[in-house]
């Protein structure tokens, strides 16, 4: 981090940069990111920092190199090209097709007044391509996609009679994707759950799912090291409201926030919102708890809230929980997802599940 301002609820790069806010330095992964795998996929928990990194994404692959001075990946890149990018924010998408369609239709207008439009182009598939393919030609240089919380409008719409049409919509749209992969740097889509039976993941089959790999694993959240490095002022300023020292303050917010583990390394990381807040509050509250869990968590607890407890320190298949699809049968892939039970150990080819920290832990519907 650079020395600044908390920056609570600040979700875009160039605004985080220029107006002074604290930046915990992840851009040496961004820039692996850019120039590994074509098409990537990174599920985090909601609030965990997944449009910050998307901005930042966006904000290198334009080039716009004074926004990074100063931080690691001054070191990697040499040339700062700047590409053309397609941004969506699925969550304007709605809940249903026909607020998703909208939204995807206006995002593209806004693009076609910028690479123009065939007449033959009638189709919101067709349309996207075609702005690809165009947005190539004219700059010369590939494209970067970035899709920020592609699953939405199928979170609202899970459980729904407007489900399926909301799927059968993603499924048309994300189609030429692997057909236009010429014109394409990189394809970068965030979320929380996995929906399979659309094309991002039936068709896009070289799709990496990157949310468990080592070298990412504290991509999104703030380490121990990022908080005692960067944030030993704001962590002086709480020890000395709640009468702690140091020692006894970290031990509370790590008990508090700490324990999200996303791969095999356990490497561990805070929950960035809840700590933001804590130390922006000086109180140790349920932050992330109390700013509203997804649509998804009770339709999933429906049928479980007697089995929730039992799920603490429970097995689950690596494979499985790497690349299954959402599953109203299966609350422990789930509440993994949506950042309610995280990996506590690995046992052969399986990860041991559990509560990560007393904020979850104390949440009513999981005891």
């Amino acid at each position: 981090m650079t020395r600044g301002k908390l920056p609570l609820g600040i979700q875009n790069f160039e605004e985080l940069r220029k107006g002074g806010y604290l930046y915990a330095d992840k851009t040496d992964m961004v820039w692996q990111i850019a120039n590994g795998d074509k098409y990537n996929f990174l599920s985090r928990p909601r609030r965990f920092g997944k449009s910050l990194l998307v901005s930042t994404l966006q904000c290198y692959f334009e080039g716009k190199k004074e926004l990074f001075e100063g931080l690691k990946i001054m070191e990697l890149e040499k040339d700062w090209l700047k590409r053309p990018v397609i941004h969506f924010s699925m969550n304007l998408g709605g809940s249903d097709a026909e607020s998703l369609y909208h939204y995807l239709d206006d995002t593209l207008t806004k693009y076609e007044e910028i690479y123009g439009k065939r007449a033959t182009e009638a189709t919101l598939s067709n349309r996207f391509t075609g702005i690809i393919e165009r947005a190539y030609q004219q700059s010369g240089e590939q494209v970067a996609v970035l899709v920020d919380e592609y699953d939405a409008p199928l979170q609202h719409s899970y459980l729904t009679d407007k489900h399926e049409r909301c799927r059968n919509l993603y499924r048309d749209f994300f189609t030429g994707l692997k057909d236009y992969g010429y014109c394409i740097k990189c394809v970068f889509l965030t979320g929380i759950t996995k929906f399979t039976q659309i094309s991002l993941f039936s068709v896009l089959n070289t799709l990496s799912n990157i949310s468990f790999y080592n070298c990412y694993a504290t991509i999104c959240g703030l380490t121990k090291e990022e908080i005692l490095e960067n944030l030993k002022d704001e962590i002086q300023v709480l020890a000395a409201q709640k009468k702690w020292d140091i020692d006894q303050t970290m031990h509370e917010l790590k008990d508090m926030y700490d324990g999200y583990h996303f791969s095999e390394s356990l490497q561990g990381v805070y929950n960035p919102f809840s700590v933001i807040c804590a130390l922006k509050e000086r109180r140790l509250r349920p932050y992330w708890i109390a700013s509203g869990a997804t649509e998804m968590l009770p339709k999933i607890l429906t049928n479980f809230e007697k089995d929730v407890e039992t799920l603490d320190g429970s097995l689950i298949d690596m494979d499985y929980i790497e690349t299954a699809d959402i599953s109203k049968d299966n609350p422990k892939l789930v509440l993994y997802q949506l950042g309610f039970l995280t990996i506590k150990d690995v046992i052969g080819e399986a990860y041991r599940l559990g509560f990560p920290n007393r904020e979850v832990n104390g949440f009513p519907p999981l005891r």
